[in-house]
């Protein structure tokens, strides 16, 4: 005589399975829907990867709301560093971890995407932004225009099929704060060896560039965020936060000429290597003290 209970149990499989082929449906959809293919999901908040061998390590940084500016009573805090302003970073997205590095830089130069330009003298015969003789490799790219990381940007973008940017300055700030409210992601003092600029207390203090990752990294898993080299990013120049964006977007109004950079470099008082403190350059402007970071905007 057949098992009833067997019996009963082959009636709720035959019932579920179409339930479960559809949820299986469902999910691959949503899957398809935030990568763009079935079966590679999306990376988590804190998670990273690299896109090609040549390619930045990125890191996924979680959704947030943080007050962006300085308070007033901020040691060396400049007028336009306010006023402070809620800003809401609506969705994840991804970082790189370091500084764009030479070996990255260079790679993009010798695939044709970047600038070759260099230091012209006799027996210069280097790839790429010229490296001040601090060395390459590891080291951040400096001397790159706003409208060279543009191009970098482009070519990652084009070499990977993935939608490579420059950070926004709220997105910069957020990601340099890392959740925390201080002057710096470590505290509210300098401190030593925290970081590479004039006073901070390492060995490459007001000397020349380190090695990405020689610092400890904040909150977030990102690394020199602060000091080493200071950071292109997307937005125009504007001389306060009086109507800045909200919604973590740059702001794309202002002296276009002039672009914003943050967190400061080798050559800047350890005073001024801090998470709010903002300055700007021309577009062109090649200056050894400056590198930059890239973000990527993740799928929906």
């Amino acid at each position: 005589m057949p098992d009833p209970h067997r019996r009963g149990a082959a009636a709720r499989t035959a019932r579920t399975r179409p339930l479960r082929a559809a949820a299986i449906g469902l999910a691959a959809v949503a899957l398809f829907s935030i990568t763009g293919c079935v079966g590679t999901p999306a990376p988590e908040a804190g998670a990273s990867f690299r896109d090609c061998p040549e390619c930045p390590e990125m890191v996924t940084v979680p959704a947030g709301r943080f007050l962006m500016g300085s308070p007033a009573d901020e040691r060396e805090r400049r007028r336009f560093e306010g006023p402070r302003h809620w800003v809401d970073i609506a969705r994840p997205f991804a970082v790189g971890r370091y500084e764009v590095t030479f070996d990255e830089w260079d790679a993009c130069v010798e695939a044709g995407g970047c600038p070759g330009h260099r230091r012209w003298h006799k027996g210069w015969r280097r790839l790429g932004a010229d490296d001040e003789g601090w060395g390459r490799g590891r080291r951040p790219a400096i001397k790159a225009s706003w409208n060279d990381a543009k191009a970098y940007v482009a070519w990652l973008t084009t070499r990977t099929g993935r939608r490579y940017r420059l950070l926004s300055e709220a997105e910069w700030e957020y990601v340099a704060r890392a959740g925390t409210t201080t002057a710096r992601h470590w505290g509210e003092a300098v401190g030593r060896d925290n970081a590479n600029c004039f006073g901070c207390g390492s060995k490459y203090d007001d000397d020349r560039s380190a090695p990405v990752g020689s610092f400890a990294a904040n909150p977030f898993g990102l690394h020199d965020t602060l000091g080493n080299v200071w950071e292109w990013v997307e937005d125009c120049w504007n001389k306060s936060y009086a109507g800045a964006p909200t919604d973590g977007s740059a702001w794309t109004d202002g002296q276009c000429t002039r672009r914003v950079h943050r967190g400061g470099s080798i050559f800047d008082p350890a005073t001024e290597i801090r998470a709010a403190r903002r300055d700007w350059l021309d577009a062109n402007n090649r200056g050894y003290g400056g590198g930059f970071r890239v973000a990527m905007t993740l799928a929906p």
